[in-house]
């Protein structure tokens, strides 16, 4: 081959190359939206940004970020429950954990690809910070009318649903406040003059307390914990927060008056939940994944293994060696996973995979916190808290490996360490 033709051909890769960045970052971009109103469209998104990837890898013959040990973890992770899976069954399952390695590749894209630059990074922000808006409006439009936009009303326990049909509106809400609402925040605070710095407490209050009255107990918690930890990073947050807080339980003490459902859900049902926990349907639905872990200690039950496998009457015991006892009918420790991040990793891929998910995780929180310096990279900052919140262990969750808590974990997890590394500027 000539130089000639070898140049032209290092030229039209080049040129794909840009084409493909272009499409993912585009795509990157979509993701929180369709994380929101599109459960089918956001999983396309993920899978074609991953693929994307792997051709501007291959094309760059740049493939250093397998080495990154969080993806050497999610790797492992991935393996463990693919055996496990391909053990277990159904062969559904064994499909299923395979194709989830899509996650951890798409992860390292937004890292180390789409979301690497600061320019981008700004326009994730402003699209997060467009749908907390929208959600704050149609919960409140919801809650003086009796109804959002779309014409569905509040939830039969009187949940505000926002701009969605079932209650969705506080965990949606949580996944874009940090990322972006909170760094508008502290740029209001940071600003000149009063009228700025009233407009970024009022922002902070009405979001607080919009997070109330949707009335969804673990995304109040979990606010309330960030907000915790963001004035631990930010001092002139320490005295917005503590109002934010106090006007949270004044709104609690409200809330007979203002919602009396809100009030049984949220402050009732909850106390009671926390006082009987273990003869509660989580801690049956726990007991029943501590179980199945001991059950299959080491590679666990495959993919989706607590779905197919919960109802197994060898596992209608607890444990008495943990404290755990099992309390009857069996059918109320089943459901479709376990609700929550670290339990499905134990049941799905054992004690292994348990290891191996904790072990990614302390790998981001390594990189974040080498990286963390509220004052000069505040966005960095929000994007741990957030990666914190989202990954908080003592926490009610979704279904780890399915959409759209996976998108949210892998994205903002991504940009996170995006904004970590060395600035990229447009």
């Amino acid at each position: 081959m000539s130089d000639t033709s070898f140049s032209s051909g290092r030229h039209t890769l080049s040129g794909v190359d840009v084409a493909l960045s272009r499409l993912a970052e585009a795509a990157t971009l979509l993701l929180p939206v369709l994380l929101f109103f599109s459960r089918a469209g956001a999983d396309i998104v993920v899978s074609v940004i991953a693929v994307l990837f792997l051709l501007h890898s291959l094309i760059q013959r740049s493939w250093q970020w397998m080495r990154a040990g969080w993806f050497l973890c999610g790797f492992g992770l991935w393996a463990v429950i693919l055996v496990s899976s391909v053990i277990a069954g159904p062969t559904s399952s064994a499909i299923q954990g395979a194709l989830s390695l899509r996650f951890f590749v798409f992860c390292a894209a937004v890292c180390y690809w789409t979301l690497n630059r600061t320019n981008m990074r700004r326009a994730f922000v402003a699209v997060c910070a467009a749908l907390a808006f929208w959600t704050l409006a149609q919960s409140w439009l919801q809650l003086l009318s009796g109804h959002n936009l779309a014409g569905y009303p509040r939830w039969g326990d009187g949940a505000l649903t926002g701009p969605f049909r079932k209650p969705r509106a506080g965990n949606a809400l949580l996944m874009v406040f940090f990322p972006g609402l909170m760094p508008l925040v502290l740029n209001l605070l940071h600003r000149p003059g009063r009228t700025a710095r009233i407009g970024g407490i009022a922002l902070l209050l009405f979001s607080a307390t919009t997070m109330i009255l949707i009335g969804q107990r673990m995304s109040t918690l979990l606010m309330l914990t960030g907000l915790g930890i963001t004035a631990l990073l930010f001092r002139r947050l320490r005295w917005p927060v503590i109002a934010t807080l106090a006007l949270a339980g004044a709104v609690l003490a409200a809330l007979p008056i203002l919602s009396p459902p809100t009030y049984a859900k949220l402050v009732l049902k909850f106390s009671t939940q926390l006082t009987h926990f273990a003869q509660s349907d989580y801690g049956m639905i726990y007991t029943r994944a501590a179980v199945m872990t001991a059950a299959h200690p080491w590679i666990g039950s495959g993919f989706d293994g607590f779905r197919h496998y919960c109802s197994n009457p060898a596992y209608f015991h607890g444990l008495p060696s943990l404290g755990l006892s099992f309390h009857g009918p069996a059918e109320r420790g089943c459901n479709i996973h376990p609700h929550n991040y670290y339990l499905q990793a134990a049941v799905s891929g054992g004690l292994t995979g348990l290891a191996l998910f904790c072990g990614m995780i302390l790998c981001w929180g390594r990189r974040l916190l080498s990286a963390l310096d509220p004052q000069k990279n505040p966005l960095q900052a929000m994007l741990t808290v957030a990666s914190v919140i989202i990954l908080w262990p003592a926490a009610s969750t979704s279904a780890l490996f399915s959409l759209p808590p996976a998108g949210w974990i892998f994205l903002i997890a991504g940009c996170a360490l995006a904004a970590s590394l060395p600035e990229k500027h447009s």
